[in-house]
């Protein structure tokens, strides 16, 4: 799938920003990307939304945003997506995070959650109060070479991510071609993002419909992390997905399909 993008100015930040999908969609879904992933790497699971708009965007230090100065914190983030949806021209949302993007989705829901409609997370924790993965697999989760060095990430992500992976190497092959990896500072400052974070105190002020979807097998997010958060969310479903950690990538259609019946079914409650 062909992603068009454009760059967007905010407080000083350039953002790399895609609008996706209808644009007489009645539902509009923020896509919150995992940790050192460019958007061009969405379009697999992007192709598979058909009543809805997406807009996705890299993170700043990823992709062609370019990394700033200084290290920042995930409600920093959440004030420039904010005023890009102003400047977008887009009212309420529905927010999709994966990963360490489930932090950032957490994040947004709790700073605009008058601007959401739905929450839906996908292989995502809690941040500080969540239970580790596997210790080989977080350990190569600290370095980016994975995003630079194709064939070293050819040789992990089976160990790595888990589930259908090893099974679907043409997946990742396109995956590892899609990837446009930012710096290693740009790297360093979504980490550090995540130094020390939690929402678990504060999950349960965010009331909209929230469905989180865990890996059965995934080695970096262990399923009782989804457990955890549906429990701490008070509107919340959780459900197992049978692959591991990149799911949303390896089952992009059925993700997609549930994704979208979920963000529609709570319009029709809505009206």
């Amino acid at each position: 799938m062909e992603i068009k993008s454009q760059i967007m100015t905010v407080a000083g930040q350039d953002w790399n920003v895609a609008v996706l999908g209808p644009e007489d969609a009645t539902r509009t879904l923020l896509l919150c990307n995992g940790i050192g992933a460019s958007l061009e790497t969405i379009g697999p699971v992007a192709a598979h939304f058909k009543r809805t708009r997406l807009i996705a965007f890299d993170v700043p230090g990823v992709g062609a945003s370019p990394t700033p100065w200084s290290p920042y914190r995930l409600s920093n983030l959440t004030r420039m997506l904010n005023a890009i949806l102003d400047q977008l021209g887009v009212g309420m949302v529905d927010v999709f995070g994966v990963s360490w993007g489930g932090a950032l989705a957490q994040q947004f829901a709790h700073d605009f959650q008058k601007r959401c409609h739905t929450l839906t997370l996908a292989a995502t924790a809690a941040g500080l109060f969540m239970v580790p993965g596997n210790v080989n697999a977080l350990r190569k989760m600290v370095t980016h070479k994975r995003y630079t060095d194709p064939d070293y990430m050819l040789n992990v992500a089976t160990e790595l991510y888990g589930g259908e992976v090893a099974f679907n190497q043409e997946m990742l092959k396109n995956h590892t071609r899609a990837m446009k990896a930012g710096d290693r500072r740009g790297y360093l400052y979504q980490l550090l993002a995540g130094l020390g974070w939690t929402s678990y105190l504060w999950l349960p002020r965010i009331k909209i419909p929230a469905l989180v979807l865990m890996g059965k097998r995934d080695p970096i997010v262990p399923p009782v992390n989804g457990k955890i958060l549906a429990g701490r969310l008070p509107n919340a479903t959780m459900e197992l997905v049978d692959c591991g950690h990149m799911f949303v990538l390896t089952q992009a259609e059925a993700v997609a399909d549930r994704v979208e019946a979920f963000i529609h079914e709570e319009a029709m409650a809505e009206s």
